[in-house]
């Protein structure tokens, strides 16, 4: 996976304003720029929060992109937890080594 390119990606769109202008209008092409698989590629396209956050990308950077795209903060925190049922734990980055996600009491952690 490349896990750095979907986060430096959404990095980007958090900060530039061209960036999510570019998004908005021509996201397939500017998302050709980075690169992504397809799972990544969909994740991004169709703003999953909850695969996103199983592939591994850091929950301060996935925040703000569910802001961007109009996710109140509980909804995000449910999308968070639904991935991990939907697709299974944390993959890489910092909440993989944490147990995956869930706890024993089946909550994030």
């Amino acid at each position: 996976m490349s896990l750095y390119q979907v986060q430096k990606f959404l990095y980007e769109l958090n900060r530039d304003e061209r960036v999510q202008r570019e998004f908005a209008s021509h996201g397939a092409e500017l998302l050709d720029t980075y690169e992504l698989t397809d799972t990544e590629r969909a994740a991004l396209t169709e703003g999953d929060i909850g695969l996103l956050y199983v592939i591994g990308v850091n929950g301060q950077i996935l925040m703000h992109y569910a802001a961007h795209l109009g996710i109140e903060w509980f909804d995000y925190l449910e999308r968070m937890r639904q991935g991990v049922v939907d697709h299974g734990p944390v993959r890489a980055g910092v909440y993989a080594l944490t147990g995956g996600g869930l706890s024993s009491a089946g909550k994030m952690t």
